[in-house]
């Protein structure tokens, strides 16, 4: 059973690429690989049997696919009213095959034609396919997809039999109970429905992440009851991210929500398969291929609650044989697994998804861990290694200084990382007369203490680079990666060839990871490589793979960035202003000459002249004439007043002050009308 497909962008998808065995007799594998081709290989011989492509293979990727029933084969090969021969042949071999897409089509695919025999468009789903299961008895298929529905489908008239809602997010895995009645449903829950009703029978806790695989394991019915096709049902999750595979048991009286044991493994499950008991004392038998490239196997009987994890009996691997001082053995990465008839031995499936290796592996219960050492190099990229081994170095003179290295591996493609360790490390012997790596940068004095004579030619530092990646050499590597010269940056990324590209992002990627001072010059690189580079890098079909790592890295590094502007823009509005506030307090204020200056002096100081000269200011708009009566009338009375101010005075003793104020604010008592008020 496939786990999903594994050329989403969402991180929340399940890992692995949608592959499946052929049912009951497993003669045949599908593989949907990453380039929307579908492979069926032979298992017996590992030999392609068919490939197909559809003719929305690039905009609408295989996503899951399934194999259909060996019951509905036979019964379709009959339907279609063959001769008796050619239907016990047809019925030994694989007939239909459904795939889901990624735009929400599904199309089915008969290996017997080799060609499509229909495609499930209207009426169904508006989003990617997640899972696809036949019902055993009748001509039905159930699909369930990320706008959360589940939909019921005729084969016969392709169309829609029934829709409903699955679950208030994305469905992502589905499976059918063994006697075709009900079927369970999976996203961050697991529900059981009824088929015939389509209501909800039980509810189960689920995981933290989405579901990725479902199977129903074993029966264990009650011997004083007759069987219900419920009571006593066992079946196993699996979910994205999490290294727990939880087993659930479905009873009619209670309703129990939790798991009642579970089976621990390194990594997220890649691809499950089982082997179903056909009595209480026969375990079960159950393979899971992990995302870490290792097979776990468990042995288990079934039987209510089991509080500690299980922990698998055995662990399969495949590795490179290490050849060499300096080569290592490297995991091979296993696609699938499957048990075979016998149950006493494994079919496993690894290496690349391009032409992968099927290989029947005995089982010995003693054993705890196997590992396979395989070589997969002849396989792999036969065309690479030709043409690296065609590479010759010319022969230098010692007394030649070369200032220039040649372009040894300038056609050939980069190396895969799976393919077998370094080749052309082996290819020297001891008394060759080639030159090395080590050699040739020798010649060229490369010593950054000299002299700059004795620098980087700026035209080979594109070679330089190549060169680095290809033999891994990392003294080269540094000496181009290290320079902080933007417009040599620049021109060595645009000069360098294309099939450098990812190999250099990858390089990025790890140091990236590194030291912070590192970093900065990283991020100087990784900018120019995807602006000069970015039409190429959008024709690269697995580019989501390949730089997977680099988009977490920059979304993780990048994402309190946000909080921490708003956080800037604060922190500068709060300086500034108190920066103003302090240039304020030591402003001194500018010595500024008064235009107007008012001093009061006491009364007595006063003279006739100056209350005359105010008097007079006070009235200058009069004419002359009526200055003159007016004096005249003052000198007349001031005797009167005179006499009227010293008997004020000895009544109030103020008088003199107040008129003091009065003639002060030019409120004199010399007008004609107020003298005749007064008198």
């Amino acid at each position: 059973m496939a786990a999903g497909g594994g050329g989403s962008c969402d991180p929340l998808a399940p890992a692995g690429v949608p592959c499946a065995f052929s049912p009951d007799s497993q003669a045949y594998f599908a593989l949907a690989s990453g380039d929307g081709h579908l492979r069926v290989w032979e298992t017996a011989n590992n030999r392609l049997h068919q490939e197909y492509v559809p003719s929305a293979h690039l905009s609408g990727t295989c996503t899951c696919l399934a194999w259909a029933p060996a019951r509905l084969q036979a019964k379709e090969s009959h339907q279609r009213k063959k001769r008796k021969s050619e239907v016990i042949g047809k019925s030994d071999q694989v007939d239909l095959l459904a795939l889901g897409t990624a735009v929400g089509s599904i199309l089915l695919y008969s290996t017997v034609k080799g060609e499509l025999h229909s495609k499930l468009i209207s009426g169904g789903h508006e989003n990617r396919v997640n899972c696809i299961q036949w019902h055993q008895e009748n001509d039905c298929i159930y699909s369930c997809s990320d706008d959360k529905y589940i939909v019921e489908w005729s084969i016969q008239t392709c169309k829609v039999k029934c829709k409903w809602k699955g679950d208030n997010s994305s469905v992502s895995s589905l499976c059918i109970s063994p006697d075709g009645k009900m079927l369970l449903s999976a996203g961050r829950t697991i529900k059981l429905w009824v088929l015939e009703t389509k209501e909800v029978y039980r509810h189960f806790t689920g995981h933290s992440t989405p579901v990725s695989s479902l199977r129903f394991t074993n029966i264990r019915p009650n011997e004083s009851q007759p069987f219900d096709g419920i009571t006593g049902l066992y079946f196993l999750s699996g979910a994205v991210h999490d290294r727990l595979l939880n087993v659930w048991q479905v009873r009619s009286e209670n309703k129990e929500k939790n798991a009642v044991m579970s089976f621990t493994v390194t990594d997220e499950p890649v691809y499950i398969d089982l082997t179903l008991s056909e009595n209480k004392e026969e375990p079960v038998k159950l393979a899971v291929v992990c995302r870490d490239s290792q097979v776990h196997l468990f042995e288990h009987i079934l039987n209510g609650h089991c509080k500690k994890p299980v922990t698998s009996n055995c662990t399969i691997q495949v590795a490179t044989p290490g050849k060499g001082k300096k080569s290592t053995p490297r995991p091979i990465p296993i696609l699938a697994a499957g048990f075979c008839l016998d149950k006493t031995s494994l079919l496993l499936v690894y290496g690349n998804w391009f032409q992968p290796i099927i290989e029947r592996v005995a089982l010995n219960s003693k054993d705890t861990h196997i590992c396979l050492e395989r070589d997969i190099s002849n396989c792999w990229a036969p065309t690479v290694e030709t043409a690296i081994t065609k590479v010759r170095t010319p022969m230098v003179n010692s007394e030649a200084k070369v200032l220039v290295p040649g372009i040894p591996g300038h056609h050939a493609p980069i190396k895969p990382p799976l393919s077998q360790p370094k080749e052309v490390e082996n290819k020297r012997k001891l008394g060759s007369s080639e030159a090395s790596i080590e050699e040739r940068l020798g010649a060229m004095d490369l010593d950054r203490k000299g002299k700059k004579d004795n620098l980087l030619q700026t035209n080979s530092f594109p070679v330089l680079l190549t060169q680095g990646l290809e033999s891994n050499d990392l003294e080269m590597l540094n000496k181009v990666l290290q320079t902080r010269n933007i417009n040599l940056i620049k021109k060595t990324v645009l000069r360098m060839p294309l099939h450098a590209v990812v190999p250099l992002l990858q390089e990025l990627t790890k140091r990236l990871q590194g030291h912070p001072n590192s970093a900065v010059l990283m991020v100087q690189w990784l900018k120019c490589v995807l602006t000069i580079h970015a039409s190429y890098l959008s024709t690269l079909p697995d580019l989501v793979n390949q730089l997977g790592t680099l988009y977490q890295l920059m979304e993780s590094r990048v994402k309190s960035f946000q909080k921490l502007s708003h956080l800037h823009g604060k922190l500068i509005l709060l300086i500034t202003q108190v920066t103003a506030s302090e240039k304020v307090k030591k402003m001194s204020s500018p010595e500024q000459k008064a235009k107007l200056v008012y001093e009061e002096e006491s009364s007595e100081e006063e003279s006739d002249d100056e209350i005359a000269e105010k008097d007079s200011d006070d009235n200058w708009d009069e004419d002359e004439e009526k200055d003159s009566e007016k004096e005249e009338d003052v000198d007349e009375d001031n005797e009167e007043e005179e006499e009227e101010d010293a008997e004020d005075r000895e009544e109030n003793g103020e008088d003199r002050d107040m008129s003091s104020e009065k003639e002060l604010n030019g409120e004199s008592d010399l007008d004609p009308e107020n003298e005749s008020e007064e008198e």
